[in-house]
Parts: C-alpha cells; sequence; structure tokens
C-alpha cells in the first residue's frame, strides 16, 4: 500500500448509513487527500440516548461498503454522553488510532470554532444556575453574548466540541468541516425531490414503512439491511425500562449515573402513569432537562450503570470490521501504540474494561436472539 501520510478519521454513528453520509465520506476523502479513512461508529446506542436503529455489525458492514477502511466502536462510557464528552472519547480514540485529519459535518462550516471554544466559561457550572431553561440552551446564550456567534444547529455543537477535544491532544489533528447537505439533523420531514434526509427523517419513514421515500434516501445496501434486518427502537425496551423504574427504591434511582436535581422521582412517577416510552418521555420532561439528556438517564437505568461504574479513561479500542488496508494500517498501531486492539472479546474483557459495553450488547441480543458479540468473522469476511 506504501507510505501513510494522510490518515482521515470521521466520528459517526450511521443510524442508519445514508446517501448524506454517503457525500460526506466523499468530500472528507477529498478535502483530506486520505489514503486511509477510519471511521469511530458509536455502538449499539448513541450519542441521544437512543437504541440503533441496525446493531453495530450491520452498520459496520454498510460502512465497509461505502468507503470506510476500519470501523472501530467508540465505547459505550463515550458513545452515551453529552457532546463534550462524546467528542473527547472520539478524538483522542482517533488520535491513538493514528489519524492526523478529522472531518466532520456542520451545518455552518465557516463559524469560527476556535474562537468559540476560547471564548467557553472556565467554569460552567458557576454560570449556570437557573433552572428554567436546558444546560445547552444556557452554554449557547453564554456563547454568543461572548462571540457574537450562534451555535445551536446539532452537527455545529458537535463540531465545536470535536474542536475543543482536539486542542487538548498532545499532536493535534486538522480539522476538517464539511457543509452539511439536506435537511438539519433532527428534522423529521423529507423534502420532495430530494435525495438526502437526516437519520431522524429517515428513521420516522422506515417506522411509517415508506419504502419508495426510503430508497431514494439511502444506498441500495442499506434499503436492503432496513428491509431484512431486526430492527430495535426504544419501544422494544420500554417494558424493561418500565419494570426497572418501578421497582427500583427512589434511593436506587438517585444513585444511577447523570441523575441530578431529583429528576428520579419525575421519571418514577411517569412510569406509573405511561403506557409508552413516548407517553413517558412527555410526561418526564421538564425546561430544564432536554429529550436527549432524559434518553440517556433511561439508557442508564436500564444497564444499572452507577455513579461509580463509568470510567473516563479510554483503556481499549474494538475493531469492528476492516478491508485490507484497514488492516494493515491495524498491524502498524499495533506495533506504534500501546492502547489494546480488541479482535476477540474473551471472558477477561467481558469482567473487566469491556463490561459495559457487553452489556449494552447483551440487552440487545435478548431482543434479537442475535450474538453481538461473536459476529466480526462475518463482517470481515464480506467486506
Amino acid at each position: 500500500m506504501g507510505i501513510i501520510s494522510n490518515v482521515l478519521g470521521i466520528v459517526a454513528e450511521y443510524n442508519p448509513f445514508h446517501n448524506g453520509h454517503v457525500y460526506q465520506l466523499q468530500q472528507a476523502k477529498q478535502q483530506a487527500k486520505a489514503d486511509l479513512t477510519i471511521i469511530v461508529m458509536s455502538g449499539n446506542w448513541v450519542q441521544r440516548g437512543e437504541p440503533a436503529l441496525l446493531d453495530k455489525w450491520q452498520r459496520t458492514k454498510l460502512a465497509l461498503s461505502g468507503g470506510a477502511d476500519l470501523v472501530v466502536e467508540l465505547p459505550f462510557q463515550f458513545a452515551v454522553e453529552p457532546a463534550h464528552l462524546f467528542a473527547q472519547g472520539a478524538v483522542q480514540l482517533l488520535s491513538m488510532l493514528g489519524c492526523n485529519r478529522l472531518a466532520f459535518g456542520a451545518e455552518h462550516p465557516e463559524l469560527d470554532f476556535e474562537a468559540l471554544v476560547a471564548n467557553q466559561p472556565t467554569d460552567a457550572s458557576s454560570h449556570f444556575k437557573r433552572f428554567d431553561e436546558t444546560y445547552p440552551t444556557l452554554f449557547n446564550d453564554y456563547l454568543q453574548a461572548q462571540t457574537g456567534l450562534n451555535l445551536r444547529a446539532s452537527n455545529d455543537i458537535l463540531g465545536f466540541s470535536y474542536v475543543a477535544a482536539n486542542q487538548r491532544l498532545a499532536q493535534p489533528l486538522k480539522m476538517i468541516p464539511i457543509q452539511r447537505r439536506g435537511s438539519a439533523h433532527q428534522d423529521t420531514g423529507i423534502e420532495r425531490g430530494t435525495t438526502i434526509a437526516s437519520g431522524a427523517a429517515i428513521r420516522k419513514a422506515v417506522k411509517a414503512g415508506e419504502w419508495t421515500v426510503i430508497n431514494q434516501m439511502v444506498p441500495a445496501d442499506t434499503a436492503r439491511a432496513l428491509r431484512k434486518e431486526q430492527l430495535i427502537s426504544w419501544t422494544d425496551y420500554w417494558p424493561y425500562l418500565r419494570y426497572q423504574l418501578l421497582v427500583s427504591s427512589l434511593a436506587d434511582l438517585h444513585d444511577i449515573y447523570q441523575m441530578s436535581e431529583g429528576i428520579e422521582y419525575r421519571l418514577k412517577q411517569a412510569a406509573l402513569v405511561s403506557a409508552t416510552f413516548e407517553d413517558f418521555l412527555w410526561a418526564a420532561k421538564t425546561k430544564r432537562f432536554t429529550y436527549a439528556r432524559l434518553q440517556r438517564l433511561c439508557v442508564y437505568i436500564l444497564l444499572q450503570v452507577n455513579r461509580v461504574a463509568l470510567p473516563t479513561e479510554l483503556r481499549y479500542a474494538r475493531v469492528l470490521g476492516f478491508n485490507s488496508a484497514g488492516q494493515q494500517h491495524l498491524n502498524r498501531v499495533k506495533k506504534a501504540s500501546k492502547l489494546p486492539l480488541i479482535s476477540r472479546v474473551t471472558d477477561d474483557w467481558i469482567n473487566g474494561p469491556f463490561r459495559l459495553d457487553y452489556q449494552a450488547g447483551l440487552m440487545r441480543q435478548m431482543l434479537s436472539g442475535v450474538d453481538q458479540d461473536r459476529l466480526q468473522h462475518a463482517v470481515i469476511e464480506s467486506s
């Protein structure tokens, strides 16, 4: 393959892999002059606290067929977290995998992300004592007052978080913002005549069975997977979550990771009166808590993640899939990095550093009947 000089990293969820992701991959490779492309991808749970529609192995196969060379899982400890912690883990992992470029989609790629990072509050908790707005709203209001720049779009916020995390690296990566095409990240509508829509809009269309529309928005491989594979949503997990909420004491709920401000009382009461997960979120919602924050709490409750269970250091890289170029790069990384690269899950890893990721996969396995940690061979063979 020759000497690798430009190793491109992309942080993704691919929930599901759609035409917008194809466009971003093509643009990122071109602008980075990439010799190799590494995807750090969320596993079976994504950043906003939702189960991925397709499992991590199905999404890995789609990423490889879409142009990725290597796909590595973002550990659960970072994958289901607010943007700054999500970005911290992902950027650090890309750096340790040998990337020197990072591309990300942004609604406004022309934003001066460095200026925004330079003007963020040094102690955010001391600035935002109001309880009539969510933390992201207060944070963005502060930045806009300091810089005149508006940081409210979902991908812009992630871009800001990537830039902030990148600046903390000993050897920062070259940042490449890519103009996002189509609807905004959380828009659920699909414009007539377009071939690019948000993941949220596509998931809504899948739920409604609008396959003619879906076929226009995703690659053929994704369309086949969405029709063939078992799809998972919060509806499937709701009975398990509701049970946990109803049988757990308030003291036990209070000990769940990121539980704060007495929200456990509201969550327990909402579970008593709600027949569906959507009803539950509506009943639990407050001005202080975003839906994403509530959903992340629900994941922690479902998996029984307590305040001391979530480590903050990056301890391993779980390899999900690769092609021949990705395999060659992995061999180089193994020689140069002290970070353990997991390609086969052993009992020692399941009972040790990999425990939370294993739990997250086990919950999905209970619903699908598909062993979530024994599928890598099939993924690699198909790439």
